[in-house]
């Protein structure tokens, strides 16, 4: 008897005049786990350098309008020019700050990515045979005076 998920395979390949076999995908739950993170980590990537990008190119811009300013404050000798000449040096020195705090983000989030495997055992027997195993000499020692 046909599932319900096979009947309109089986349309779809008689519609298209293909043959369509399903074949059985089995991926652990560990599996899907990690091509997950494996995403999240390239879109992080991604994202990182895009952000740099857009910040280095701000920081870039601002330079070049703080030159155009700079020669409007001399030339007009107006208070509100050199006002706002002040304000856009506040303002790139804040974006060079940012452009740190991005690298800094990273830099916790790289350190996050890293894990700690723990792996316990469990010895099941006394604490002489355990001496044994830890400290051969010792082990070969009472087998020989014996």
């Amino acid at each position: 008897m046909k599932t319900p998920d096979e009947e309109p395979i089986e349309k779809i390949s008689k519609a298209l005049d293909v043959s369509f076999t399903p074949s059985e995908v089995e991926t652990t739950n560990k599996e899907i786990k990690k091509q997950v993170r494996e995403i999240k980590a390239k879109k992080l990537d991604v994202d990182f350098a895009a952000a740099r990008t857009n910040m280095k190119e701000l920081i870039n811009n601002g330079m070049n309008a703080l030159d155009g300013i700079m020669k409007v404050a001399e030339a007009s000798d107006s208070p509100r020019a050199y006002e706002v000449t002040a304000l856009l040096l506040k303002t790139i020195s804040e974006m060079n700050k940012d452009l740190i705090g991005i690298h800094e983000k990273n830099a916790n989030i790289q350190k996050e990515k890293v894990t700690n495997i723990t792996n316990n055992s469990i010895y099941v027997g006394s604490t002489t045979d355990l001496q044994n195993l830890i400290n051969r000499e010792r082990a070969q020692d009472k087998h020989d005076g014996n």
